[in-house]
């Protein structure tokens, strides 16, 4: 199946798979890569020294194209861009909206750009200053995400831009590739789906807790950082949520203590980086301070395990996803899907009155 993103990214499917925190490692990304789809390395929980050793351990398993996404507001972004560039990766994404320099930077080194957005309007922002394509996610999303669904925002931004559209926000299988291609997308993105899966390195206990959710048990909170989070419910949200603002403060400063161990950042440090994570938002300092660490409430479950202690960021398809296959197996059932999907989709008459539509053909 040939479409805009093939073309631009040198992939074999139109299939990408989100740069997920923790989760998109070498690993994953070299599987998703091998099977033919677009592999995204997360790079924001890593120092530019982790970056360059990850993007190289993927080019050692791979020789197929890969990406990686970036913080677009990262103090270091530029070195970041510059490892992207040196270490020949063929994709930059983006979390937030890059600026017009960062662009034109990788675009002048060959690099495809391909910026996440939430909103027609920063569709719109990002395509006029270069980007090469987009990744448009709607509400149905995992992590920090918007109220508009994939059904509404998607038309909205194909009709809005002249650049490839990727879909994402509610995709697990070949019917929602088709659908996407029917709004005009060039493809989809797939987080979830392809965290769970064997080839992701997430802990086999938090897998059966996202394969044991169903949909009712992915909710949307604000209790963490004080922005819409979309997450499994744990322990932690329901605390979060209700606890005063005293008690969640403490809780917040355990938190803090415990990242600061790891991450070596001071208490000035990591205060800043939590203002940084405000984004003008009207956050309480729990909020603050969990903004700023919210990268270790992830590592807690995706690298640790602790499904009690930690953030399970998923998108609403967690409730019908029932299974770990390969990232070869996922990727051949959602090809082998969206080609009996197409298949038995109904022929337009031939005769008759325009319009009408014959049964399945």
């Amino acid at each position: 199946m040939h479409t805009a993103l093939t073309e631009l990214t040198g992939v074999r499917h139109p299939l990408v798979q989100s740069g997920m925190g923790w989760v998109a490692g070498p690993r994953l990304v070299s599987a998703t890569a091998d099977a033919g789809a677009l592999g995204i390395l997360a790079s924001a929980t890593m120092t530019p020294g982790e970056l360059r050793r990850a993007v190289r351990e993927v080019a050692s398993r791979t020789d197929q194209p890969f990406g990686v996404n970036l913080r677009a507001d990262a103090g270091d972004a530029r070195e970041r861009v510059r490892i992207i560039i040196e270490e020949g990766v063929r994709v930059a994404s983006f979390a937030l909206a890059p600026s017009r320099a960062l662009i034109a930077e990788l675009k002048d080194a060959g690099v495809v750009v391909i910026p996440s957005v939430g909103a027609r309007r920063h569709a719109e922002k990002v395509a006029a200053w270069g980007a090469d394509a987009v990744i448009v996610q709607g509400g149905e999303g995992g992590g920090h995400t918007g109220e508009v669904a994939t059904t509404v925002l998607l038309p909205q931004v194909v009709d809005a831009v002249d650049i490839p559209v990727i879909a994402a926000g509610g995709f697990f299988d070949g019917r929602g590739l088709v659908a996407a291609l029917a709004y005009g997308a060039a493809g989809i993105a797939m987080g979830t789906r392809f965290l769970l899966t064997s080839d992701s390195t997430v802990p086999d206990a938090v897998k059966a807790r996202y394969l044991a959710a169903t949909v009712k048990d992915v909710t949307v909170t604000r209790a963490v950082d004080g922005l819409p989070h979309r997450m499994l419910r744990t322990e932690l949200v329901t605390l979060l949520e209700g606890a005063g603002r005293a008690r969640a403060l403490a809780h917040a400063l355990r938190r803090a203590s415990g990242f600061r161990k790891i991450s070596g950042l001071s208490w000035a440090r990591l205060v800043r980086e939590g203002l940084a994570a405000k984004h003008g938002k009207d956050l309480t300092w729990s909020q603050t301070l969990l903004a700023a660490n919210t990268p270790m409430l992830l590592r807690a479950s995706m690298v640790e395990g602790r499904t009690d202690l930690g953030v399970m960021a998923s998108g609403q398809v967690a409730g019908v996803i029932e299974d770990l296959p390969s990232c070869a197996e996922l990727i051949t059932r959602v090809m082998a899907e969206a080609s009996s999907t197409l298949s038995a989709l109904p022929r337009p008459a031939s005769g008759g009155a325009g319009g009408v539509w014959s049964g399945a053909g």
